[in-house]
C-alpha cells in the first residue's frame, strides 16, 4: 500500500452527465444544490469524500437563443456555479467542439485521472457518478490495483452495465426503475438511495 493513500475515498463526478440528468429531473425552474446533495449522499452512506474531482464543459451560446436556450444556460450557471463553491472540488473544464457542439477531453481525463490516481496511490476507494459505460474499462483497470469501487448515478442516468460487476447506487428522486433479467449478482449489486429534493434543490431567481 502506498504511503499516500492512506484509505481515502474519492468521487469522480461525470459532470455534464450529471447536469442532464438533474435538468431533466427538475426543469429550468430548479437547479440540484450540489453541496446539499454530495452532504446527503455522505450522510446517508455513512461515508467521507476526502477530494471530489468533476469534470464538465459548459454549453456553447448560441449568438440569438431561443427562450428555451436561456432558461437551460441559466439553470446550468447556477449548478456550476454551486459545484466550485464546494469544498474539496477540483473541477475540470473541457471545451465543446465548434463545429459539432459535442463535449471535447472530458470523459478522456476522467477515466485517465481515475486509472493514473490509483497507480500513485492517493485513494483506496473510489465512487464514481455517471451513468456512462464507457468509463467500465477505467474501473476494471482500478479493480485489478485491489482499489474498492462503488458507482452512483441518477435514476434517469444508469449505467447498467455496471450491476454485474459493482456495487451500484441509484440516487432517486422519484421512483426506483425496475429491471428485468437480472442475476442474483446484479441484485446484490444494486442499492435505492431515496433522496428529497427539497432537501437538494434550489430555486431559480
Amino acid at each position: 500500500m502506498g504511503k499516500n493513500m492512506k484509505n481515502k475515498t474519492f468521487l469522480f463526478i461525470d459532470g455534464s452527465n450529471l447536469y442532464s440528468g438533474q435538468y431533466d429531473l427538475f426543469g429550468p425552474n430548479k437547479y440540484l444544490d450540489f453541496l446539499l446533495f454530495i452532504k446527503l449522499i455522505e450522510t446517508r452512506l455513512y461515508i467521507h469524500f476526502d477530494k471530489i474531482y468533476f469534470y464538465a464543459s459548459y454549453s456553447p451560446q448560441p449568438k440569438r437563443p431561443t427562450k428555451k436556450q436561456k432558461e437551460y444556460l441559466k439553470n446550468e450557471a447556477f449548478f456550476y456555479k454551486s459545484v466550485k463553491s464546494t469544498k474539496n472540488v477540483v473541477f475540470f473544464t473541457g471545451y465543446r467542439s465548434k463545429v459539432s457542439g459535442k463535449e471535447k477531453e472530458v470523459d478522456v481525463k476522467l477515466a485517465v485521472d481515475v486509472v493514473d490516481f490509483a497507480h500513485r496511490d492517493y485513494y483506496q476507494t473510489i465512487f464514481l457518478m455517471s451513468g456512462d459505460a464507457d468509463f467500465m474499462e477505467a474501473l476494471f483497470a482500478v479493480r485489478r490495483l485491489d482499489r474498492k469501487i462503488t458507482v452512483l448515478c441518477l435514476e434517469n442516468k444508469i449505467m447498467f452495465k455496471s450491476f454485474a460487476f459493482f456495487e451500484t447506487h441509484i440516487i432517486r428522486f422519484k421512483q426506483m426503475p425496475k429491471f428485468k433479467k437480472l442475476t442474483e449478482t446484479m441484485k446484490k449489486n444494486i442499492h435505492s438511495l431515496k433522496l428529497e429534493a427539497r432537501q437538494t434543490t434550489e430555486l431559480i431567481p
